[in-house]
């Protein structure tokens, strides 16, 4: 089955006023299905490794083709990112549980993670992600380029945030800093949580 894209599972202004509707909705239906089409159409051909979930597919790219690998690393992991990043989108939920008690023992609270998450954010060179990575139980930050999956080296993420131009232009222009400070308005903790125990 070719690869299709995910439902939001909430409205496009569902978190006004920090992300407006019109970038979640060309967010969603123009780069993210643009990154499933190219990913399909870069599969043609390739029946075993079209039938995998994305994320086994960019867990172990060296089982793809050489000829097709960069574009399965580009467009599956943006297929990847994007269908791990809507569900960690909601307003009004407050942090707490396992991931509280690890960032309070890992970075020595939450606004210590806060500003060391935002600071790595903000300094991704061009387009990119910034991720909360989980392993063994232990929290840490790390950032990667284009489209690239923390899945791709072995780490499991928790939490990612998108800072390619086209998740907050319309509204932050070049101000990326204020756009991840409203991400910290429309955080849904309890899927981190949920990310966080599976990762254990």
């Amino acid at each position: 089955m070719p690869h299709t894209l995910p439902e939001l599972g909430y409205e496009y202004d569902a978190l006004e006023p920090y992300i407006d509707a019109q970038t979640m909705e060309i967010h969603h239906t123009k780069h993210h299905q643009t990154y499933i089409d190219k990913l399909n159409a870069a599969l043609e051909g390739h029946e075993e490794l079209s039938a995998l979930d994305v994320d086994a597919l960019i867990s172990d790219l060296g089982q793809v083709p050489e000829a097709i690998r960069t574009a399965v690393q580009n467009h599956g992991g943006g297929h990847s990112n994007h269908r791990f990043f809507w569900p960690l989108l909601k307003k009004d939920v407050a942090l707490s549980g396992p991931v509280l008690e690890a960032m309070n023992r890992d970075f020595n609270g939450f606004e210590a993670f806060k500003k060391e998450f935002s600071t790595k954010a903000a300094l991704v060179f061009g387009s990119g992600w910034a991720w909360l990575i989980a392993d063994q139980g232990k929290l840490s930050i790390t950032t990667t380029p284009n489209q690239n999956s923390p899945l791709s080296s072995g780490k499991t993420p928790v939490l990612g945030l998108d800072v390619w131009e086209h998740a907050y232009y319309l509204k932050y222009q070049n101000r990326r800093p204020d756009y991840i400070e409203a991400f910290f308005n429309v955080i849904n903790w309890d899927r981190v949580n949920d990310h966080f125990k599976a990762a254990q």
